[in-house]
């Protein structure tokens, strides 16, 4: 395949690589392209490996984001870096260009989010989940704003569902806003999280990128 993904660090245990928007995750049966596929297929090549690649998805990002995403090359890496997703060891922060500006520059959105097959709602304590994130506004221009997101949990569509429900719905977002004229403004900017075996604490971080809606805050 010749869309190989730039791969930011390997070893025997694990493999970090950058995710472009329109990729998915993982295959959904479709003829897209899908991040696990393609890095199965590096994997296969670089180390000449007979037979079937293991490749654990421990995380995912919807198809329409890019950013920095972590897959295991073995089952107890893919099961200690799941751990570290539940114990929130996993820190994952992004980008976003949102629509107008914010009263208040920084602060905390909690929520119950509830999925449904496509999409998620803001819902309550009973049908929903806890959904927690922290923001900072970068930069404002032209009614939108440059946002820097922590992301406490990893709910499905969080950031835009949170953020939309808030009147500040992401821009080119399709789903929840249903305007714009280039591609979802949020990417994963920064992932950290210890190595599964040596318990290193590592961090990898990709520059804001020059297109779409990002470009005017460059």
């Amino acid at each position: 395949m010749s869309n190989i993904p730039k791969v930011l660090y390997e070893d025997n245990h694990l493999i970090v690589a950058v995710k472009k928007p329109g990729v998915l995750s993982q295959s959904d049966g479709s003829n897209n392209e899908d991040m696990l596929t393609l890095l199965k297929s590096y994997i296969k090549d670089k180390y000449n490996k007979p037979g079937n690649v293991y490749l654990g998805l421990v995380h995912r990002l919807d198809k329409e984001v890019s950013g920095v995403m972590v897959f295991a090359r073995t089952s107890k890496a893919a099961s200690r870096l799941s751990e570290q997703i539940r114990t929130l060891k996993f820190d994952k922060r992004y980008y976003a260009v949102c629509k107008g500006t914010f009263e208040s520059k920084s602060g905390e959105m909690i929520d119950y989010i509830k999925r449904n097959e496509f999409k998620s709602d803001i819902s309550n304590e009973k049908d929903g989940k806890l959904s927690k994130l922290t923001y900072c506004v970068l930069k404002e221009k032209d009614d939108s704003s440059l946002v820097d997101i922590h992301l406490e949990t990893g709910r499905h569509h969080q950031i835009r569902v949170q953020f939309s429900s808030r009147n500040h719905p992401l821009l080119g977002d399709k789903r929840y806003y249903k305007e714009g004229k280039y591609g979802l403004a949020l990417m994963a900017y920064s992932l950290s999280f210890y190595h599964p075996i040596n318990k290193e604490l590592l961090e990898f971080k990709i520059p804001i990128p020059g297109d779409g809606y990002f470009k005017s805050f460059i």
